[in-house]
């Protein structure tokens, strides 16, 4: 235990132990009503300052929970208050207190913040609740409880004076507050588990201590037993104590978010805050057609019925407007679900169709390598042998062909497999040129040409050159479907490169051109962003040039199709993680 905790603890005791001394020792006399008056003042005092560190405790930094510690603060201030008007007639003033004392309106008041103070129920967690909606009902009750007060209490205070009457009201409506208050307790000490059971429990045997030393205290009054200072102060005093040692021990307690079992006080606090609006017009009608009622008292309660029924009725039309956008936003909320789930499933249907796909041209892939090797190996034996130099020369350009086929075949493979990509140094000169042959045949049916700028020298990549390959022939092949052979026939495909970045641009306009001189690539396509791409492959695109640590970009100007993938040089891929690409890290392959 901290020593600051323990010097609380010791100056609690010793006020006490001091209130027990003055009650068994000192007589009855005005001694003894000052002395009892002062300790008791001070141990609310210490009370009140006790739980003041816990609202700026680092572990009760959530709202909620600091909520809590403010409104148990503003009760016990309220108590204080009212020790302290009872001082003024008792310790300065040296005089009884009036039976129709105005403080009693603040003792009554005082278990209101306490009361809200659980209702908050700090101990569940924000997702688990709807504290707005829960407020405003326990304010529904909070506030016929505050009429009940004024409906019984205040007319024999202030309209027609009568103590009698006004001590039997008062002392009835007290104590089913504090039961209500001793209810709440149980029901949350017995829902909730771990530090906030601890916390529950020690404000609920505080509280049954000064409700039941209270109530032994008003059946002394009603005898005249009862004096300041008597030995029903004794475990009074000590009640009050206990509350103050609790937000001390609360200290060493975790009471961080945990998910309790399902709590009443949520369950029954609805119904009755209905059934508290109500019950007003019954108390208007009683008031109304009670014959023993003065006229003053009859007036002053149906009016106080009216002002209390619009009062609630606001709160009311308050929660009925939180419950529809509620209910508006779990509407909301299920149609996007709904949608949502939809999407997935044409997804998983999609990724089944291309998992099926990708095991089907993997198994041709496979069948068609055999005769491939055959042909190679055939091509390869007539160039050997002794044919005429023409022969030698077409046997020769089958064998290319061959090879070609079969690098294609080992990217559908690779594609297929989805085999890790082999990083190594590459002349992406290289590739785009090998890109512009397999083309050829596609561009020419469609009557368009194509157009390399390529850079030299160009510093090489670190990247795997059939996906590479699959990434430059998809992105051409896309924009070749923008062409046409009237307005724009050309394909332009261009590389540069600045400091450690290559950039590889894919037009349909010439970049020499001014009106597209100016072309700038602000858009950044991301497999897992908002700014997803059009297409499942463009989408493949994307993923392979992000693996590669690089990026996929697109003009900001829809009139202007085209395309920049940026790749890392290979002298710097010791440092391709540190290229930022959102929500991914960068592949690493060896070389």
């Amino acid at each position: 235990m901290a020593a600051r905790t323990k010097l609380w603890i010791a100056l609690l005791t010793a006020l006490v132990l001091a209130q027990t001394a003055v009650s068994v020792l000192m007589p009855r006399g005005p001694a003894l009503t000052i002395a009892s008056d002062l300790i008791q003042g001070i141990l609310l005092l210490v009370a009140t300052a006790s739980f003041l560190p816990n609202i700026s405790r680092a572990r009760c930094a959530t709202p909620h929970i600091r909520l809590f510690w403010i409104l148990m603060s503003l009760g016990m201030f309220f108590w204080l208050v009212y020790q302290g008007m009872w001082n003024y007639f008792e310790v300065f003033k040296r005089q009884d207190v009036p039976d129709t004392f105005l403080g009693d309106i603040v003792l009554f008041l005082h278990l209101v913040p306490m009361i809200a103070a659980l209702a908050v129920l700090p101990h569940l967690r924000d997702d688990e609740r709807d504290g707005r909606i829960r407020f405003l009902d326990f304010t529904l009750l909070m506030t016929w409880w505050v009429f009940v007060y004024v409906y019984a209490v205040i007319p024999w205070q202030t309209v027609q004076v009568d103590a009698a009457v006004y001590s039997a009201n008062f002392n009835f409506a007290y104590l089913i507050e504090k039961l209500m208050l001793l209810g709440a307790l149980a029901i949350l000490a017995y829902t909730t588990h771990g530090g906030w059971r601890k916390l529950y429990g020690q404000l609920l045997g505080a509280s049954a201590l000064y409700a039941s030393s209270s109530y032994v205290a008003n059946w002394a009054i009603a005898h005249k037993l009862y004096y300041s200072g008597s030995i029903y102060d004794i475990p009074l005093t000590v009640s009050i104590a206990w509350t103050a040692a609790v937000p001390l021990l609360a200290l060493r307690l975790d009471l961080s978010d945990s998910k309790p079992s399902q709590p009443l006080l949520g369950i029954w606090i609805t119904r009755p805050s209905m059934l508290a609006l109500f019950s007003l017009l019954w108390a208007a009608v009683a008031a109304e057609l009670d014959p023993n009622l003065p006229g003053s008292v009859r007036t002053f309660r149906v009016t106080a019925s009216l002002v209390t029924m619009v009062v609630m009725g606001i709160v009311v039309f308050s929660r009925q407007r939180l419950l529809r956008a509620e209910l508006s936003r779990l509407l909301e909320r299920s149609r996007r679900s709904f949608e949502d789930l939809k999407s997935l499933q044409e997804k998983l249907l999609q990724s089944e169709k291309l998992a099926s796909l990708g095991q089907l041209v993997g198994g041709a892939a496979h069948e068609i390598n055999n005769p491939l090797t055959a042909m190679l190996g055939y091509s390869e034996l007539l160039g050997a042998s002794a044919l005429p130099p023409e022969e030698q020369l077409q046997a020769a350009q089958v064998a290319e062909q061959v090879r070609r086929t079969t690098t294609l075949v080992a990217s559908l493979l690779t594609f297929a497999n989805q085999a890790p990509a082999k990083l190594a140094p590459l002349d992406i000169n290289s590739v785009l040129q090998t890109a512009a042959r397999l083309l050829a045949p596609q561009l020419e049916t469609r009557a368009v040409s194509l157009r390399l700028e390529l850079a030299s020298p160009i510093p090489p990549v670190l990247a795997d050159s059939n996906q590479i390959l699959h990434v430059c022939m998809h992105l051409a092949g896309q924009l070749n479907a923008r062409l046409d052979r009237e307005s724009n026939s050309t394909l332009f495909v261009s590389t540069h490169s600045r400091g450690d970045v290559v950039w590889v641009d894919f037009s349909c306009f010439d970049p020499a051109d001014s009106s597209s001189a100016a072309l700038s690539f602000a858009t950044l396509l991301h497999s897992e962003s908002a700014n997803k791409p059009s297409t499942l492959s463009l989408g493949a695109c994307c993923r392979i040039v992000e693996e590669h640590g690089g990026r996929l970009l697109q003009p900001s100007t829809p009139d202007y199709p085209a395309f920049r993938m940026e790749l890392r040089v290979a002298t710097d891929s010791a440092r391709r993680s540190s290229f930022v690409v959102p929500g991914r890290a960068a592949a690493h392959g060896s070389s």
